[in-house]
Parts: C-alpha cells; structure tokens; sequence
C-alpha cells in the first residue's frame, strides 16, 4: 500500500489539506521486516506508531518456555500498532511486539509525531484517531475475553480475518482464545 492509501484510509474519517499531509508524510518511514521479527522486545521503550499495510504482527508475553508465551493481541493489515501504553508514557513494554508475517509498515516515530501535533492542523485528530482505533482494539479484546466462549472468540476471529488467520499459527491462536492447543484441535473439529 502507498502513502496515498494511507491518505484515502484517514479521509474516511478527517480532512487532510496538502501542506498537512506533505508535512505529515515527510515524518514517515516505510519499514519492511521479515516473518518472526521481533519489532520490540519486553524492557524496550516504544518509539512507534506504525500502520500497516501488509502482514500480521501479534502482542505476547514472552516465558522462559515457549510454548508457555501469552499471545494477546493481532494486528492486521489497515490497523495501527503500537505497544501504545509504552509509547505515550515512554517507559519499558512489558509486552513484546513480533511479525507474524512478512510485514510493511508506515511508521512515525514519538518525536516526529509531536512535530506533527505542534505544526498541523491535523495532528491532533490524527493522533486521536490511531489512540481511539488501538484502544477499541484492546476493548474488543477484553469483552470477548469477559462475554464469549472461546469457540466464540474463535469463530469471530475467523469471520473477521479468514485469509490472514490462515497465516497465524494455531498455538498463537489458540493462546489468544485462551485455550490450549488440544481444546482448539476439538473446537476446529466440532465446527468444521
């Protein structure tokens, strides 16, 4: 995806003017890394915020014991990510952040993005707009987690993502339904 997707992307929700966007542009890097990169690791300050346009990155909780790492989140194509907590508050994650997939994003990294809110008449609104879109995230997370079954959470995973869960691996997934891979095994069965 271009930087001009990423434009048609935020003027769903906000008017850019040119000098806005050029200005807003010029802070943003294009980064591409490879499957099972770790963009930030736990102890790490967040220096981003980042909108992809292509790949699956996941949240965990890395363990001693890999099998025993706590997969929290996704983030996909068209979605902003950021280990967001670290990034306004500029302390440690304590959380790492890893592509799942071959992943391009566009980043903009915490100082750039106070220029931008100090030099733009879109700064502010698009600094709300990426905090309201990952705190939704996070929200929808934690409901599923409180109001769902984890063939529930399963399901609606795959109706919202068919093709890229395909992508993530079943021990991801079945972490972050909160399950163990055998229970996911009998829930893909029940339902296939």
């Amino acid at each position: 995806m271009s930087i001009v997707n990423i434009r048609t992307y935020l003027e769903q929700t906000l008017t850019i003017d040119d000098s806005d966007w050029n200005f807003f542009t010029s802070k943003l890097v294009l980064r591409k890394v490879k499957k099972r990169t770790q963009l930030l690791k736990v102890g790490e300050v967040e220096n981003y915020i980042s909108f992809i346009t292509k790949g699956v990155v996941r949240f965990f909780i890395p363990k001693e014991e890999k099998e025993k790492e706590i997969t929290f989140g996704f983030c996909f194509k068209d979605e902003f990510v950021s280990a967001y907590d670290s990034f306004l508050t500029r302390s440690s994650s304590l959380y790492a952040l890893e592509a799942l997939t071959n992943t391009e994003m566009w980043s903009i990294s915490y100082k750039d993005l106070q220029e931008v809110y100090k030099k733009t008449k879109i700064g502010n609104t698009l600094g709300r707009l990426s905090s309201e879109r990952l705190y939704l995230i996070k929200s929808k997370r934690e409901q599923s987690l409180l109001n769902e079954t984890a063939e529930e959470r399963y399901l609606n995973l795959f109706d919202e993502r068919p093709k890229l869960i395909k992508e993530i691996p079943l021990k991801y997934i079945a972490s972050y339904i909160g399950v163990t891979a055998q229970a996911l095994s009998r829930i893909r069965k029940r339902i296939s």
